[in-house]
């Protein structure tokens, strides 16, 4: 029964612990389909390395098996594309890839090599402080009337920005710790406006809009982690944006960054 019990704690104890004691003697195995906190650290130890270029967002898909992939080719592991104790102590102790490096290609999900990702052209409309022009994922969405009075939009803004640094938390509906969706939940219901809890049914809310047609106050959703509109945020004009992002809080990024200006799924103009 000792033992039993013993046994419990132990598994309960986790690959987060692991993780955090820096040892190889403890990992689970973490696959496709896989998600929560360990693929978070999973993810942001192949970035550091090069290995894999979109920003962690706590699930394992395609991307992330590709580069698991990539990485245990390169380090002649067996090609199994999950992580397990030897593939993860590899990892921590490969090098950081240097800044400025490209990145390496990966393999795509049919096995072949994929181009790594490319940075905007120089000039790319929404540099320094310009609306960029960004082609949206869907070219129809539900629409709403505009809700929110230009008279709040200030109110709106001020509340946001009140808790850049927030964590993460898949889930996190509190100044704890947000997901994207529930703080815009949380951000409008602090000035009086309810908005529906998941991003894809906040998708649903105001007029389709063209980046250029923005305004602060608005609404910006990205395609992250599964099809559809996944991620939001809120435009604050000159291309910028706030949101609670899964590596690192709640922050403030540019519509023509590297990451956003690719997953751009569409903007909603909601400000009356």
């Amino acid at each position: 029964m000792r033992l039993r019990r013993l046994c419990k704690v132990f598994l309960a104890f986790g690959f987060a612990a692991f993780l955090a004691a820096g040892t190889a003697s403890a990992a689970p195995i973490l696959a496709e389909n896989s998600h929560g906190h360990d693929v978070f650290k999973l993810q942001k130890e192949l970035k550091r390395t090069g290995y894999l270029a979109d920003e962690p967002d706590g699930v394992f898909g395609s991307r992330t098996k590709s580069a698991v992939l990539a990485f245990q080719r390169a380090e002649k592991l067996k090609e199994t594309g999950v992580v397990d104790r030897e593939t993860w102590s590899r990892l921590q102790k490969h090098p950081t890839r240097a800044a400025g490096a490209a990145a390496l290609p990966l393999p795509a999900p049919g096995g072949t090599a994929a181009k790594p990702e490319e940075e905007p052209p120089a000039g790319v409309p929404g540099k320094g402080g310009k609306t960029p022009v960004l082609k949206p994922r869907v070219q129809k969405a539900p629409e709403t009337p505009p809700f929110l009075q230009r008279a709040k939009v200030a109110g709106v803004i001020a509340t946001a920005k009140k808790y850049i640094g927030t964590p993460y938390q898949f889930g996190g509906t509190t100044p704890k710790a947000f997901d994207c969706s529930g703080y815009l939940q949380y951000v409008f219901k602090e000035n009086g406006l309810t908005l529906p809890r998941t991003a894809d049914e906040q998708f649903k809310l105001g007029k389709n809009a063209r980046t250029t047609e923005l305004e602060a106050g608005d609404l910006v959703f990205f395609e992250t982690y599964e099809p559809g509109a996944s991620h939001c945020g809120i435009y604050l004009g000159d291309g910028k944006f706030i949101h609670a992002s899964t590596s690192k809080g709640v922050r403030i990024d540019e519509l023509a960054g590297d990451y956003w200006n690719t997953h751009f799924y569409g903007g909603k103009h909601i400000v009356l």
